[in-house]
């Protein structure tokens, strides 16, 4: 049985190391060929590049005006996020501790708006949002996903929301505490692990979205960085290790927030998951 056990354990750690193989090939292929010329490239796709140059990042930094694309992305994410972060949890607890008839109707209104998919208001939302000249700017697409990541939010603050004893609050408003100070002093800095992990999420989906800001932003000067990958795509089509610079330059920023915060992802997920 022990030599079973140890066979399995052989096959199956086997297995996942060949999946994790399988996943990082096509990182490690763009990364590889982003080094190269685009003659190197067709000679030999996957061999190493003869000459380890970053001409091809500097190109594709300058040309792609990517430290505009990139706080473009940055000021919609963060603004986005924290916005998402702070509105959602205070409606989560005033769902939570108010007795209102309404807040039941209006938080199950929140749960059921989550089944509704993008793509089937996409087109009504941006003839609304065109007919009052409220495209081409980045505050629109901010309100955007402030409305349409909220529903998640409140779902997963309201369940943890249920567990915070009322007392602490009670105690705080003892103490001289308004309403308002007990939700910042007191419940929010509980709800620590669930906001973390909805930051998690939101950067990512934020930070990676192109449908959305491709309807909302028009000019080039509002483009995000994956919009400006894409055009930078179609101008630059026929250099492919141009384009595979550019497309490292677009992850690169995705890497580092998950490289510096990858103990606090996954306790962040796996506590806010628990808790919801």
């Amino acid at each position: 049985m022990k030599t079973l056990r140890r066979a399995w354990g052989i096959l199956r750690h086997a297995a996942l190391y060949g999946l994790l193989v399988i996943y990082l090939s096509p990182f490690f292929f763009v990364l590889i060929n982003s080094f190269k010329t685009r003659r190197e490239i067709i000679s030999n796709p996957f061999g190493l590049p003869p000459a380890w140059s970053l001409s091809n990042f500097i190109t594709a930094f300058q040309r792609m005006g990517f430290i505009s694309a990139f706080w473009n992305s940055l000021v919609i994410t963060v603004c986005s996020v924290i916005g998402i972060a702070v509105f959602s949890s205070m409606t989560a607890y005033l769902f939570v501790r108010t007795d209102w008839k309404i807040n039941k109707l209006m938080f199950f209104g929140m749960v059921a708006a989550m089944l509704i998919p993008f793509q089937a208001i996409m087109i009504p939302l941006v003839r609304i949002y065109g007919n009052f000249n409220l495209l081409n700017t980045p505050w629109s697409l901010i309100y955007m996903y402030l409305g349409f990541g909220s529903s998640f939010a409140v779902f997963l603050y309201h369940g943890f929301i249920k567990s915070i004893p009322k007392e602490l609050e009670e105690a705080a408003l003892i103490d001289g505490c308004s309403r308002l100070q007990v939700f910042f002093k007191v419940v929010f800095p509980l709800l620590k692990s669930t906001t973390l992990s909805l930051i998690i999420l939101n950067v990512l989906w934020i930070w990676n979205d192109f449908l959305l800001p491709s309807l909302v932003l028009i000019s080039a000067n509002n483009r995000t960085l994956p919009l400006t990958t894409f055009y930078f795509h179609g101008t630059y089509s026929s250099d492919y290790g141009l384009l595979m610079a550019s497309l490292m330059l677009t992850i690169l920023p995705v890497i580092i927030f998950y490289g510096l915060l990858q103990k606090h992802i996954i306790k962040g997920v796996m506590e806010g998951a628990i808790k919801a």
